[in-house]
């Protein structure tokens, strides 16, 4: 049984790649900041396992790679993330920038005991630089930040035999997409699986959108 781990699950997108995967047969391990109140995310049907996990608090980290055990994770999915409204630059980079490659690189024995060995970073295209001097603004800045941090390790992590990418996952009707987002959270949720299942050497390292299109850094 192949396993996953979607980071940050709650709702929207992490909701449907949970169902998504949860519903091939996939043991799926998903994290939420609430896990006495997991509403939707509760009602999955199939090999399930909640985790209560903060990204940003470093023992939950620790508890919930403790938690795992001597698993493998085939695939791991850190979905979790902020707008910023309201918040600071630097809290919108902890939550967007740094913790995504904290999980990643305390997960790493975990990926690296599976069959699959893979890891998917969601980013957004508003962090993609294109060589503008542009103010990306908070969000972007910290997706940009994420980015650029994934490209420092990248060939590391596959000298190890991970691999590994970051994905756009698209305009979604979410609570942070909005409602007149282009595509739905099934849209994108299938889009990323597809990515994933399609990842090989040839593909690591690099920017992909989730309809299997390459993105400019």
């Amino acid at each position: 049984m192949p396993t996953v781990a979607v980071i940050g699950a709650s709702r929207g997108i992490g909701l449907g790649l949970v169902e998504l995967y949860a519903g091939e047969g996939w043991r799926v391990h998903a994290t939420t900041r609430s896990p006495a109140s997991p509403g939707a995310l509760g009602e999955v049907a199939g090999d399930l396992r909640l985790h209560g996990l903060d990204v940003t608090d470093r023992a939950q980290q620790l508890a919930f790679r403790d938690a795992l055990g001597e698993e493998g994770i085939d695939v791991l999915i850190h979905n979790a993330g902020v707008y910023g409204d309201g918040m600071s630059a630097a809290a919108v980079n902890r939550v967007n920038a740094e913790a995504p490659i904290e999980m990643a690189e305390l997960l790493m024995e975990a990926v690296l005991g599976s069959g699959q060995r893979k890891i998917a970073l969601i980013t957004s295209m508003m962090g993609a630089r294109r060589g503008s001097r542009r103010s990306l603004g908070k969000y972007g800045e910290s997706k940009a930040a994420l980015n650029d941090r994934f490209r420092e390790r990248a060939g590391r992590w596959r000298e190890r035999g991970c691999l590994a990418v970051v994905i756009h996952p698209g305009w979604v009707r979410t609570d942070m997409g909005g409602r007149h987002a282009s595509i739905s959270v099934a849209e994108s949720a299938r889009g990323i699986h597809a990515v994933m299942a399609g990842l090989d050497e040839s593909r690591h390292g690099r920017f992909w959108t989730w309809d299997g299109r390459e993105h400019p850094w």
